[in-house]
């Protein structure tokens, strides 16, 4: 018990508000669903023989079928309506293949819903380590996706002809009783399948679960990041700076600014003064006519 409350304890349930962690939960939910409507079903269909002779007709022939439907090992005795014990007669086909391949299906979903669930809750850490959890989750969602459809179809199918063995109307005509028009044949009670029809449903949203639980693992795979990685250094290239270039083409002067170098300073700027003799910036002393001399 106490590892269990150190468990629980420590899960982190906040994963089953995300998509992740709450498509898995419907997958285990329809999974149950799937294999529980198609895996425990049991029906029967009432048919009844009037011969002209009425001792010998039997009102209430009764056939009962269920999983996984190998219905040439289902059989009924009928009256021949020409005295001596009724024959016994078997129904046509054999669709255990579909039907079982769908409810193996939707058990190994369940299982591993269940442990991808725990996995989510309880070593989460674990299983995005090096993104080998996501990778292989991924995987093995697109091979159930990928079952789902191909049992669905196939029990879809198997259905099909289950329904149309299991018609009263069709049975009626193995009876060789019911050749003679003096006979009457007729059915009584029709199979129920919609339990059946439930099942084929609750495959076809698996399908459409599973497939779209492959967006959400895929984003934890780290795959997208990768493909989008390799595309980003060839982006961020620039071509190497030219010298010439920069100096020459209305880029900034290194010796200008705040940079060390010679730059002369001018005091006042040259010009003429008022007595129309021209003065400089920098200041000099003046020199006498006789020196000018």
């Amino acid at each position: 018990m106490d590892v269990v409350n150190q468990l629980v304890a420590q899960g982190q349930f906040t994963i089953i508000k995300q998509p992740l962690g709450f498509i898995k939960i419907l997958q285990w939910i329809f999974a149950i669903f799937a294999f529980s409507t198609c895996g425990s079903y049991s029906g029967m269909f009432k048919m009844s023989v009037e011969c002209k002779n009425r001792s010998e007709s039997d009102l209430g022939i009764e056939v009962q079928f269920e999983y996984p439907f190998r219905l040439h090992q289902v059989y009924f005795d009928a009256p021949t309506c020409k005295g001596g014990n009724p024959e016994r007669l078997f129904l046509v086909g054999d669709y255990s293949s579909s039907a079982e391949f769908f409810v193996t299906i939707a058990v190994f979903s369940f299982l591993y819903s269940m442990a991808a669930l725990s996995a989510y809750c309880f070593v989460l850490e674990k299983y995005r380590e090096n993104c080998k959890g996501p990778q292989i989750d991924f995987v093995v969602t697109a091979v159930f996706s990928f079952m789902w459809l191909v049992s669905s179809c196939a029990w879809a199918k198997g259905l099909s002809d289950v329904k149309t063995a299991t018609d009263p109307e069709r049975v009626i005509t193995l009876i060789s009783a019911c050749d003679e028009q003096e006979n009457r044949c007729r059915e009584v009670y029709d199979p129920k399948v919609s339990g059946l029809n439930t099942s084929v449903a609750f495959g076809f949203i698996n399908v459409i679960l599973w497939i779209g639980n492959l967006w959400f693992v895929f984003k934890e795979t780290g795959w997208m990041a990768a493909f989008a990685g390799t595309y980003v250094p060839s982006q961020e290239k620039q071509p190497a700076p030219d010298s010439f270039g920069q100096a020459g083409y209305g880029q900034q002067d290194p010796y200008a600014g705040s940079q060390g170098g010679y730059q002369p300073e001018y005091g006042q700027q040259g010009g003429y003064s008022e007595d129309g003799g021209y003065s400089q910036g920098y200041e000099q002393q003046p020199t006498s006519y006789s020196n000018q001399m």
